[in-house]
């Protein structure tokens, strides 16, 4: 027979209504006591019914996702963890793709299709410090990603300075000193590129290094491509190079393909690193040393803080929390660490 909510009241030792408030996720029930009633849901196996209880609250079931791309992996790899996150308490999730356009991210903030779901998650890149005010939603929202708009939205963010600064202290570590960085952005800017800038240029300042400009590879878009191209023409201005930090990883798996196009050996004549720790760069030849930007522990903190939106409501615990996941530095071959598995 299938389990009851009665059966697992009596194992939890509450009332059945307990398990409802529970099951529904209200917010007046004590944490020792919730935590008895998913332990109990564990034990005896209880399927919730989700529809059931969207239907009774008057929920979709549904939350949005809004991504600049999903071509770049690692917001294929970010919705992939969202997704996942989101199953487990009970949604579906809707991706939609922003393309990183200012006028695209205001659109996804105010569009009718909002109604449609729960809540958002939601990572722009084209907005500006101007457009915080369009932050004031009348439904949940989550930030992901670097641009820290002020307001009473909760923001989930990674390490950028500290994870490029951990790159760049171990490529030091590994004796190298002309040091190129392909990706490059204005260093006084609040995004991916500016603060991973801000970290690689205070480690080499650290190190009495002075960065010379021909060794930077400025890329406006993060593919191989550019990172190719960029890698190319550092090597084509004359400047001798014995490392390169590529800001994403698909960059620095470019730039890698130039360095072997151009016989050059990694990492015995140049070392290699990037940021975001995507599959590609686990199984590429040599496999690329990066920072893992705690991924899965973004997903799960930003679907965590919209479900407890989407079940307190917006004005409880109105004032915006910003969470920053701690980045972790994984050497692996381009760097000359040991042959590690994927």
């Amino acid at each position: 027979m299938p389990v009851t909510m009665r059966d697992v009241a009596r194992r939890a030792g509450v009332s059945v209504k307990t398990v409802s408030n529970v099951v529904n996720e209200f917010p007046h029930v004590s944490p020792a006591t919730r935590d008895r009633v998913l332990a109990a849901i564990s034990d005896l196996g209880y399927q919730m019914n989700f529809s059931a209880r969207n239907l009774s609250l008057g929920r979709t079931g549904m939350i949005t996702l809004a991504v600049p791309e999903m071509r770049l992996p690692y917001f294929a790899e970010l919705a992939d963890e969202v997704i996942v996150a989101a199953a487990e308490r009970g949604y579906t999730v809707l991706v939609e793709r922003t393309g990183g356009v200012r006028d695209r991210e205001l659109e996804a903030l105010t569009s009718d299709r909002r109604r449609m779901t729960d809540g958002l998650i939601f990572s722009p890149l084209g907005l500006r410090p101007a457009d915080a005010h369009r932050l004031e939603v009348d439904y949940p929202l989550v930030l992901l990603g670097e641009r820290a708009l002020h307001g009473s939205v909760h923001h989930v963010a990674m390490g950028n300075v500290a994870g490029a600064r951990a790159a760049t202290e171990h490529l030091l570590q590994r004796g190298r000193r002309r040091i190129a960085v392909i990706g490059s952005y204005d260093e006084r800017g609040a995004g991916a590129g500016s603060l991973r800038t801000q970290g690689f240029t205070g480690a080499l300042a650290d190190a009495g290094i002075e960065h010379d400009p021909r060794r930077t590879g400025e890329a406006l878009e993060w593919t191989r491509t550019t990172g190719a191209e960029a890698m190319r023409r550092v090597l084509d201005s004359g400047v001798e190079v014995d490392a390169v930090y590529g800001l994403n990883d698909v960059l620095a798996l470019g730039a890698m393909r130039v360095l072997f196009e151009r016989g050059l050996r990694v990492p015995e004549d140049v070392a290699v690193a990037g940021f975001d720790d995507i599959e590609d760069g686990r199984f590429s030849a040599p496999s690329l040393t990066t920072v893992q930007p705690g991924r899965d522990e973004i997903a799960r903190t930003a679907v965590w803080l919209l479900v407890d939106r989407i079940t307190r409501g917006l004005s409880a615990g109105s004032n915006g929390r910003e969470l920053v996941v701690a980045p972790e530095l994984m050497v692996r071959e381009s760097t000359g660490g040991e042959t590690l598995p994927a």
